[in-house]
């Protein structure tokens, strides 16, 4: 398969017997194979964007559970959407998922789109989810492109793919007679065998057919990853949490809530960190930050009844976070709400907040009541 030609029709025969043979043997069983069901594929190509198939899971179990239909979704409150999305992050698909399922009940009678040129049309439907969907669910023959098959292509060829040049040579691999599982065998491969670093090269189904056999030579450098470091107040009372909500007309994580931001303290305070507790339950403790009443954030003096509960590491698309947690009375800034911990569950928090939370132990899991 050279950079100049496209491959021999005997070539391209053999990669997709040999290729369709292995994924028949060896893919992995994922929920959403179960069936071809077009509201669970498309759901679960929504989830897949740019997140890992384990954190994808646990979610499309709960989001299913919450919303079983397109209909149940579509008639849904848009925070109740977000709070089951809540953890999986790039929070603009859960949203555009919600309106196109609106559009869907409303506007087709609750009629899938059955081509890709159909499914394009819908809020936040590109050329790879309304090709993996129609493809995947409907049989029609066409090829995706995602970060997987790029890679298996590029090494296939020995060459640096891109734009109209990759979607060309993924539809003169493409098996017109078995669409889906081809599609799904060529972005299996680039996940389990194929990968980014140290591919498995003597596992390959197709490697006496692949150029490269092994890694590409390393492309131009990368964006380089940005570091921040973040201060937040974990102020608890009796069974509440004060969180505050993101503007709705933000750029991240619109609407979402999170704890307040925290002044940074002294070096020398950084140090001392305390052993961690859940937050105190209906027995009349005091609040993990010592105060009961929401107007005692005035006196939150820098210093004052603070210390550092923990810190973690976060990272979002190319920032990576150093992300420290104090056990403290809100900035008296902060304007939010008390949050009782059993509702925790029904809001959408950020997946950072989400984590901090757990890590305190104010939560135990997902979708679990304190």
């Amino acid at each position: 398969m050279s950079e100049s030609a496209a491959p021999s029709p005997m070539r391209t025969s053999a990669f997709r017997t040999r290729l369709l043979s292995w994924y028949s043997a060896h893919a992995r069983k994922l929920p959403w194979r179960e069936n071809r069901d077009p509201y669970r594929v498309w759901l679960s190509e929504i989830m897949l964007q740019q997140t890992r198939i384990a954190a994808v899971i646990e979610h499309y179990h709960e989001f299913l559970r919450r919303f079983p239909t397109v209909e149940k979704l579509a008639a849904a409150r848009e925070a109740s959407v977000l709070a089951v999305w809540s953890g999986l992050g790039y929070y603009r698909r859960a949203r555009m998922l919600h309106v196109a399922a609106k559009v869907i009940v409303r506007e087709l009678g609750g009629r899938f789109p059955t081509t890709a040129e159909q499914w394009r049309t819908l809020p936040g439907i590109g050329r790879y989810t309304s090709a993996a969907i129609a493809s995947i669910a409907f049989g029609e023959p066409v090829a995706v492109v995602d970060g997987n098959v790029e890679r298996v292509l590029q090494r296939i060829s020995g060459h640096r793919r891109a734009g109209e040049e990759l979607w060309s040579a993924a539809n003169q691999l493409l098996d017109r007679k078995h669409p889906g599982d081809f599609n799904q065998a060529m972005m299996e491969l680039g996940a389990t065998v194929c990968t980014p670093r140290a591919p498995a090269c003597l596992i390959c189904p197709v490697m006496k057919l692949c150029t490269t056999r092994g890694e590409m030579p390393k492309s131009p450098r990368s964006l380089r990853q940005t570091k921040w470091e973040i201060h937040y107040a974990l102020d608890c009372r009796d069974d509440a949490i004060f969180l505050v909500q993101r503007p709705h007309n933000a750029r991240l994580m619109a609407g979402m809530w999170e704890l307040p931001e925290a002044k940074a303290a002294p070096a020398a305070n950084m140090e001392k960190q305390v052993p961690r507790r859940s937050a105190p339950r209906n027995d009349n403790r005091r609040s993990i930050s010592g105060n009961d009443k929401r107007g005692s954030h005035g006196n939150d003096k820098p210093g004052s009844n603070r210390q550092l509960l923990f810190t973690l590491r976060h990272s979002i698309t190319v920032t990576d976070y150093t992300v420290h947690v104090w056990r403290c009375s809100a900035p008296p800034s902060a304007h939010g709400r008390w949050i009782a911990v059993h509702r925790l569950g029904r809001i959408p928090l950020t997946g950072l907040t989400r984590k901090i939370l757990r890590k305190a132990g104010v939560v135990a899991g997902r979708g679990s009541q304190v």
